[in-house]
């Protein structure tokens, strides 16, 4: 050996380290950069889901608000079924049959045209009170089952599954004699 052999090794092993130096640092940007990718590919898929979730929602509003649209005005017309049930009802017996025959005829049209918009009248009398369609004003002892409804108030109203006005009710309680 000579004395230029352990120099030349140490340039060989200096050149050998810092090609291991340079490798490490190739291969731990690398992982960076994968890192940054992933997270990158992540947050645009997130963005994507993001934008078809609120395609939907909108998708959905409008739906909603085609299809229930008319909702204030059949809120405003529940009034007249009410006046032409209450004019039918205030009717005394010897009035005109042509005059009662009217008013039916006209509130069965108006009925009709609720229907053919998907309004329809709550069901109520005979029935358990269900507090999503039903509002009890007044509790009477009946000879009902306690919690039934026993009487009408008001009617009310849904427009396909919304409801525009409860039902009015009077509901029977359980008795004095079997409050025990």
């Amino acid at each position: 050996m000579t004395a230029d052999e352990p120099e030349e090794k140490a340039e060989e092993l200096s050149t050998e380290e810092q090609l291991e130096k340079a490798l490490a640092e190739a291969r731990a940007e690398i992982v960076a950069l994968a890192t940054e990718r992933d997270a990158e590919r992540d947050r645009a898929l997130r963005m994507v889901a993001e934008a078809e979730n609120t395609r939907r929602r909108l998708e959905r509003d409008k739906a909603d608000s085609v299809q229930y649209a008319a909702a204030a005005f059949a809120r405003d017309m529940l009034s007249v079924a009410d006046n032409l049930a209450r004019a039918i009802d205030s009717l005394p017996e010897d009035a005109a049959p042509s005059l009662r025959a009217g008013i039916e005829a006209t509130q069965r049209e108006l009925v009709s045209i609720f229907e053919r918009h998907g309004v329809r009248r709550v069901a109520a009398v005979g029935l358990p009170l269900d507090p999503n369609t039903h509002e009890a004003m007044v509790e009477v002892e009946a000879d009902a089952e306690p919690g039934t409804i026993v009487s009408e108030l008001q009617a009310g109203w849904t427009m396909k599954d919304r409801l525009l006005r409860p039902a009015l009710v009077t509901v029977a309680r359980r008795g004095k004699d079997s409050a025990a």
